[in-house]
């Protein structure tokens, strides 16, 4: 009996002896699935960081004096279809989510999808759509979707994302965002919905899209399809002093001793008597001796003018840095992708423009309020700036510049998209600096490695939209009024 024993013991050990050296590296304890709130926190972090210097440069907030930057002087050519790595992800959390039978996220799919494809559709015009994301079902060459059909299709997405949220449904898990709150979640999607209709304001006789009518189901039954109503319900992001989650400028050099307010920027918060200014901006080393709220002690560079012009103006002291906390505070403000202030600024230009009704005036005054608040302006200076700034003649004009005094350091390229569809505010291009003819451009140019691995449907969406001609100041369908 005892050889048996052994002849067993000798056998066990054989087997284990044979086991391949990668089943040792596998932890029983741990999963080697991704679960759908792990993949909420991943979506959430790349959705809503919207601080970008590169945006602040391009729509006039900033200059950059260490070099020529592409972004201030409009010398930009290709971008990168980086965003469908965050579409990847997304779709992971579809996975997940299915197959853990947590239908609690499914709306939140639909969000991040409209979110990145819209980004994507902004940047370039016509883009892979309906095939794209299947690389790892064969398909690596997709076909390019109409910029219209996209839109078509990110409206209804969103519409049924805002339906799939009802009362009942369960909290998510991972939400850094809202805490699981699905009501707030529900609030943000008809937010969005609200800024994907506007960003259409020059199809809004366009009957495949609705714009009009879409946008009024949205805002005149608010028991349907509820809206945002403060700053506490912003779509935003917030940092805290731990590796990996710090506000994204923290410890950057460059924004210490090379960035600098854009005159005109300065000059427009001067004229308007803004105290957001204060809030924005160090002072003038030529003006350290005046008081803080002195609209005197800044200054700013002109984002036109050469490298060379701007550095000795900096030299001179004639230049504002910005407020020091935006490179000194690890956590410093929330980056805010899409706010109550911006929301309240949609609704006042659609009365303006006739597709609901109400009073603009009260909008337009919601989103100052909701926005220096946010930039801690004290309750008096904002009564006082209101009754000092109201809409004028040419509300349009006012309403999308309090749109883009709010967006500073936040809302990523979307003042430059707002700018882009409304001519305002104006973008100097007076100066020496400024490359592409002292044009603006309207778009980005197709990523190089679509044209070596995807160069028959990349070229015919040229052809379709730009007459064959890939260049940056192609007019997209986006663009042309009907």
């Amino acid at each position: 009996m005892k050889k048996i024993y052994i002849a067993a013991a000798m056998l066990v050990a054989l087997a284990t002896g044979c086991k391949k050296f990668d089943a040792f590296q596998i932890d029983p304890n741990k999963s080697t699935t991704a679960t759908p709130d792990l993949l909420l926190n991943t979506n959430i972090q790349s959705a809503f960081q919207s601080t970008s210097l590169g945006a602040a440069l391009a729509t006039r907030q900033m200059v950059y004096t260490y070099g020529s930057s592409n972004e201030q002087y409009y010398g930009w050519a290709r971008s990168n279809f980086n965003t469908y790595n965050s579409l990847r992800q997304t779709m992971k959390m579809e996975e997940a989510a299915v197959r853990t039978d947590k239908v609690e996220y499914m709306p939140l799919v639909r969000f991040f999808k409209a979110w990145y494809f819209v980004q994507l559709t902004n940047t370039f015009g016509d883009i892979p759509f309906k095939s794209a994301l299947k690389g790892e079902k064969d398909t690596i060459a997709p076909v390019y979707d109409k910029q219209e059909d996209i839109f078509i299709a990110v409206l209804d997405d969103l519409k049924i994302a805002n339906d799939e949220i009802t009362a009942t449904t369960i909290p998510v898990q991972g939400d850094i965002l809202y805490s699981g709150n699905m009501q707030q979640w529900k609030q943000l999607i008809n937010a969005f919905s609200l800024r994907v209709l506007m960003s259409l304001s020059r199809k809004e006789n366009n009957t495949k899209l609705n714009v009009k009518a879409r946008f009024a189901e949205i805002v005149n039954n608010p028991t349907k399809y509820p809206l945002l109503k403060g700053n506490g319900d912003n779509g935003r992001l917030i940092f805290y002093d731990v590796a990996g989650t710090r506000y994204p400028t923290f410890n950057n050099n460059d924004l210490q001793t090379a960035y600098y307010l854009e005159e005109t920027f300065v000059n427009l918060l001067k004229g308007l008597q803004d105290p957001r200014l204060f809030s924005f901006a160090e002072k003038a080393p030529d003006f350290v001796a005046l008081p803080d709220n002195d609209f005197n002690a800044y200054g700013g560079g002109l984002g036109s003018a050469s490298t060379s012009e701007n550095s000795q103006r900096a030299v001179n002291g004639e230049l504002s840095k910005i407020k020091s906390r935006y490179f000194n505070n690890p956590v410093n403000e929330a980056s805010i992708a899409l706010g109550y202030a911006e929301q309240e600024f949609i609704l006042a230009e659609a009365i303006v423009r006739g597709w609901i009704s109400g009073s603009a005036a009260d909008h337009y005054n919601n989103g100052i309020t909701a926005s220096m608040q946010f930039y801690n302006v004290g309750a008096a200076a904002i009564q006082q700036y209101q009754q000092r700034n109201v809409l004028s003649a040419n509300p349009l004009r006012d309403i999308i510049t309090q749109k883009y005094i709010a967006s500073f350091m936040n809302s990523g390229w979307n003042s430059f998209y707002e700018q882009r569809r409304t001519g305002f505010p104006v973008f100097d291009v007076s100066g020496s600096g400024v490359l592409n003819n002292k044009q603006i451009p309207k778009r980005w140019m197709y990523p190089e490695a679509e044209l070596q691995t995807n160069a028959a449907n990349v070229n015919a969406a040229v052809i379709s939209q730009y007459s064959g001609n890939d260049n940056i100041n192609g007019e997209m369908w986006l663009l042309k009024a009907e």
